[in-house]
């Protein structure tokens, strides 16, 4: 489920996060799932359990799980997660696009430049290409 890489020089709570998110945004997460215990998924990792529990600290601070006292940690709605970070991607784009004109890339050569990257991407498996 999470695999972490000791070369990255990122903190490994910053991974893990990035992990779940990956996981959230991409499906294999769904609404309600609940996430391992922390001590569990420390065991399973080899790492100390204050890294899982900050992470899914982060993970609630950003709204991807919520926490249930006595429960454990569940993932929130992944429909509205992934709605917002669409509206929030395009708002980013949007942005892009006018830096793109002050820099004189026009259409053309963005859209191309646009279709090169999915093609790439999609060799790639990054993403899904009914979504």
């Amino acid at each position: 489920m999470i695999l972490l890489d000791y070369k990255d020089r990122r903190p490994l709570y910053e991974q893990i996060v990035e992990r779940f998110q990956d996981l959230i945004l991409k499906g294999a997460l769904e609404s309600e799932a609940k996430l391992p215990s922390v001590r569990n998924l420390a065991v399973d990792l080899s790492i100390n359990p204050n890294t899982i529990q900050r992470a899914y600290s982060e993970l609630e601070h950003l709204g991807y799980i919520y926490s249930v006292k006595g429960k454990g940690n569940f993932v929130s709605n992944a429909e509205e997660i992934i709605a917002l970070k669409k509206k929030e991607f395009l708002k980013e784009l949007q942005f892009l696009i006018k830096k793109a004109g002050l820099f004189g890339i026009g259409e053309t050569l963005f859209f191309e430049y646009c279709k090169a990257i999915y093609q790439e991407a999609r060799m790639e498996d990054f993403y899904d290409r009914d979504q």
